[in-house]
């Protein structure tokens, strides 16, 4: 008992020497905020135990030089001609006040000995933090709405971004909720969507609505809309085009398959007779019974239905601007309509599992062609949208 107490004891002295060097090392390195979180997690549980006065004492150190560094970058951003710092200022004053609240609860945090708390300088951070947030969020103002004057779109998408955060900081600031909507549309890449039948075959309506309803389709594309058909006063970018150029639907098939089987089965059962033609008995005195088996035939017919439809097409891509063919993708799919049913003439207990459950099977009516092209299309459909996720637009 006594050596696993001291080997238990021998453990946690060094997980405790581990967390000493490992805030350490932090410290030496520069990553004070790092130190920091990581003392404050071992301090929460149990501060006043011996094995964390020196994780207090690191975090009074890793403290100081975090708000000491802070600091000084603080005067230089201030003395920096580059209004951007301004997001850098506001940063800082965040990261001051994050720092000391994570700290505010653990205290006083005593180190014993010497005698004392261990000492962390707070201060109010509030109006620093407003006074850059306004700062900051006049800035971005300004700079989106320059940007949104350059009228392109990677100008449009950097306001977005702009003043998607200034919402985040300063939420009803001015008219950010309507420049957010000016950036979103002027940054977005509008995509007209064309089907195109260049086969003798008729595309069902249902199908060709589907293929152009890209609501319904998930795309996780913020900055490309695709419009089918086109909207009025909107200046399209590209054009997607969905060229159908084959589309094949084989003949009816019914397939059927004569099955003749014979097959001995049990049927109940006899009394084992002895040579005079008496029943036997056992040494209890009872009738002796066996199996009594006999032959049963069947003809088991096999009716296979079968129905085809292949679409052969592809999809391109044009650059509206250009007038030019970007991207040429080839694309088909294929739909088999398959029933299988069986027909008995005969014993039924000459079948096995498979075949008694064929019996359970009805013959089906086949599908119309125009059901055939549009089952077919359920599953270009996907193909589509693989496609288009792909598209680097």
């Amino acid at each position: 008992m006594k050596k696993i107490t001291i080997l238990f004891a021998f453990i946690f002295l060094m997980l405790s020497c581990n967390t000493s060097k490992k805030i350490q090392k932090q410290i030496a390195t520069g990553s004070y905020d790092y130190a920091i979180e990581y003392a404050v997690k071992k301090l929460r549980k149990n501060p006043d135990k011996k094995k964390k006065q020196p994780i207090i004492k690191m975090l009074e150190k890793a403290y100081d030089k975090a708000v000491e560094r802070d600091y000084r970058n603080l005067e230089k951003y201030k003395i920096d001609s580059n209004p951007s710092v301004i997001e850098n200022i506001y940063n800082t004053y965040i990261n001051l006040d994050n720092r000391q609240e994570k700290i505010r609860p653990l205290l006083p945090l005593y180190i014993k000995d010497e005698n004392r708390n261990a000492l962390f300088i707070f201060r109010d951070y509030k109006q620093d933090i407003e006074d850059s947030k306004n700062s900051l969020s006049d800035y971005l103002y300004a700079n989106a709405k320059k940007l949104l004057a350059k009228n392109d779109k990677q100008s449009a998408r950097k306001a977005y971004d702009d003043l998607k955060y200034l919402d985040k900081i300063n939420p009803n600031f001015k008219d950010v909720e309507d420049l957010l909507k000016i950036a979103h549309f002027k940054g977005t890449n509008f995509v007209n969507v064309v089907l195109i039948n260049d086969t003798q075959q008729i595309i069902p309506m249902r199908l060709e609505q589907d293929l152009l309803d890209f609501n319904a389709y998930g795309l996780d594309k913020f900055w490309t809309r695709f419009d089918a058909p086109k909207q009025e006063n909107i200046n399209y970018d590209y054009q997607l085009s969905l060229l159908f150029k084959q589309i094949d639907i084989s003949p009816e098939r019914i397939i059927e398959t004569k099955i003749p089987i014979s097959k001995t089965i049990k049927d109940g059962f006899e009394y084992l007779l002895d040579s005079n033609g008496h029943i036997k008995l056992d040494s209890l005195g009872n009738k002796i019974k066996v199996d009594k088996f006999i032959d049963v035939n069947a003809d088991f017919y096999k009716i296979h239905q079968e129905k085809a439809s292949h679409i052969v097409g592809e999809v391109s891509l044009t650059d509206l601007k250009s007038n030019q063919e970007i991207d040429n993708f080839p694309i088909e799919s294929e739909f088999i309509f398959v029933n299988d049913f069986g027909e008995l003439d005969g014993d039924k207990r000459a079948l096995n599992a498979e075949q008694l459950e064929l019996l359970n099977h009805r013959e089906i009516p086949f599908p119309s062609n125009e059901q055939m092209v549009y089952d077919t299309g359920e599953d270009l459909k996907q193909k589509l949208k693989a496609i288009i996720d792909d598209l680097d637009i």
